[in-house]
């Protein structure tokens, strides 16, 4: 291949850019798409720090801070999907109810462990769920936290039997069960834009590859690993 695409992303996205939708565009376009896969918390330290690549996909409230500081290209900016929160265990064990609050708060109190991601929105939002149900002191002194990355991945190792993440995020690991999403009464909708910066390589191919995340074949690639598509 020839040109580099330098995407910097966080990880809701991830599952539906690596089966489907970076490996269409790099034959289409006769480019190779390196992707870093960082939390949307890192990605705003680092890219005011001057990490940055060509095209940025982040929380659409990050996004309007970068396009108010300067750090991506504001008429570029594209809506890209809406991520929800959900549950996971390793693959063929029994999955709890929770289908109701009750439910749920009984199945965090009884995990051996659950694994979530402090620096992620979704365990930013787990922390406050925690307090809002009563049980922060319990869950979190067993808890399995990581800094970044796949919480599922614990689920794999055996360090804890319940991983909350996005789950399109959960979905990126194999042997694990989706149990669900979390009950509605808690739940949060996360938004992920995307946008080109002004220290893109070649802001043409940047807007190409803009204008694929709104394909059809994106469009369908987002439905199919638990995000709903923005646009």
């Amino acid at each position: 291949m020839g040109q580099i695409l330098r995407v910097m992303s966080g990880l809701a996205v991830r599952a539906a850019f690596d089966s489907a939708i970076v490996p269409a565009f790099e034959k289409e376009a006769g480019c190779e798409v390196v992707t870093e896969w960082t939390p949307t918390t890192l990605i705003m330290q680092r890219v005011p720090a001057g990490d940055t690549a060509d095209v940025l996909v982040v929380t659409k409230s990050a996004m309007d801070k970068l396009a108010d500081g300067g750090f991506v290209d504001r008429d570029s900016r594209i809506e890209l999907v809406h991520s929800r929160v959900g549950l996971a265990v390793p693959g063929g064990a029994q999955h709890p109810d929770i289908g109701t609050l009750d439910a749920f708060r009984s199945a965090l109190l009884a995990a051996r462990s659950v694994a979530y991601s402090r620096a992620g929105a979704s365990g930013i939002h787990f922390e406050k769920v925690l307090e809002e149900l009563g049980i922060a002191e319990e869950v979190r002194g067993r808890a399995t936290v990581i800094p970044e990355g796949f919480t599922a991945e614990k689920l794999v190792s055996g360090e804890a039997d319940l991983a909350v993440q996005q789950v399109s995020e959960l979905l990126v690991v194999p042997g694990i069960d989706i149990v669900g999403r979390f009950p509605e009464a808690v739940q949060t909708v996360t938004s992920f834009s995307a946008a080109t910066t002004p220290s893109a390589a070649d802001p043409s191919l940047a807007a190409r590859f803009m204008a694929f995340l709104h394909s059809p074949l994106a469009a369908e690639a987002y439905r199919k690993t638990g995000v709903d598509p923005a646009f």
